[in-house]
């Protein structure tokens, strides 16, 4: 089972690929049979496992797999913010999706993602170039919405926007979940709890991750619950083609408060 090693036991850094663009720096650094997307000064974005780029290493993306999981055989997700494209892998290849869309700021952004960082072109993939918040309105509806919208100065202006936070929430088909990856503040609860309370009226779960981030699964609507016996009917299937199980996280589920 893949898993980094100790960092006084892990291979040297080679950089393997840079680009300069309007937003700044990124590039791909290798370190052994892993591979990091990183922006600005070695801001890490993205961790691959090569042998298997499906493979998630953090439980941030395991956090947001699993929260995936409380939406009954959901079809179409839409990706907010692309990174190397583990964890839309990962939901293309254990998820029944049959439509796959991601918006992308930056350009170079997908094309080193599948140069160096084992994205495939998979048939059901569309892939948008623009700023999300701008490019949301043109989407269709669905039932994922996955939210991880960073730079090398962490999360973008969208994590803290309500009309853009509301608009994303609206995007969902009935039964549909959004999924925030959001920075934790010193008290471990989420970046702009204030504004998540309110514009979810609480109706919202949280699961703490150990990277410093809180992973948020809202539904689409009030009548919508997190059944968590049924996260672990799923995990319980999932787990041996996984490789991991994603209990630990489950136990982490907190109701908003």
């Amino acid at each position: 089972m893949p898993g980094l090693p100790p960092v006084d036991q892990m291979p040297e850094p080679v950089m393997i690929a840079e680009v300069h663009d309007a937003f700044g720096v990124i590039q791909v650094v290798e370190m052994g049979a892993y591979r990091f997307l990183e922006f600005g000064e070695a801001i890490e974005q993205s961790c691959t496992f090569m042998p298997d780029p499906s493979w998630l290493e953090y439980d941030y993306t395991r956090a947001m797999l699993m929260a995936a999981l409380a939406c009954e055989a959901p079809e179409s997700a839409l990706f907010l913010g692309l990174g190397a494209g583990n964890l839309t892998q990962a939901c293309l290849k254990f998820l029944p999706l049959d439509d796959v869309e991601v918006i992308e700021l930056r350009p170079d952004v997908p094309r080193l993602a599948m140069e160096y960082m084992g994205l495939a072109d998979d048939p059901r993939l569309t892939i948008r170039i623009g700023d999300a918040v701008e490019l949301l309105d043109s989407a269709e509806k669905t039932d994922l919405l996955f939210v991880d919208l960073y730079n090398d100065n962490g999360p973008s202006s969208g994590h803290l926007a309500w009309k853009f936070l509301e608009d994303c929430q609206q995007k969902l088909n009935p039964g549909g979940w959004l999924i925030i990856n959001q920075w934790a503040s010193n008290d471990g609860k989420p970046l702009g709890a204030a504004l998540l309370r309110g514009l979810f009226h609480r109706h919202y779960w949280e699961c703490p991750v150990k990277e410093g981030n809180v992973v948020l699964m809202v539904p689409a609507d009030l009548d919508q619950s997190l059944d968590r016996d049924l996260l672990r009917q799923r995990n319980a299937a999932l787990a041996p083609k996984l490789g991991y199980s994603l209990e630990p996280l489950i136990r982490c589920i907190r109701q908003a408060s």
